[in-house]
């Protein structure tokens, strides 16, 4: 089995994961009330998706 020869520096290390970052989730403005919604679901406040009623409007 491969052993390394040594470990890496926490330097190093820390570099790499320098780049491992949340990124805010995109969101749209959906097409029947305007409030924000994620992509490609169906829209929490008016429950419309692609001009398609799935839940009625309480």
């Amino acid at each position: 089995m491969a052993v390394p020869r040594r470990r890496q520096c926490p330097t190093r290390t820390r570099k790499r994961r320098a780049n491992i970052k949340l990124h805010a989730s995109p969101t749209v403005a959906c097409e029947e009330c305007g409030q924000p919604k994620l992509r490609h679901r169906v829209c929490p406040s008016c429950g419309t998706y692609k001009k398609v009623v799935y839940r009625s409007k309480a």
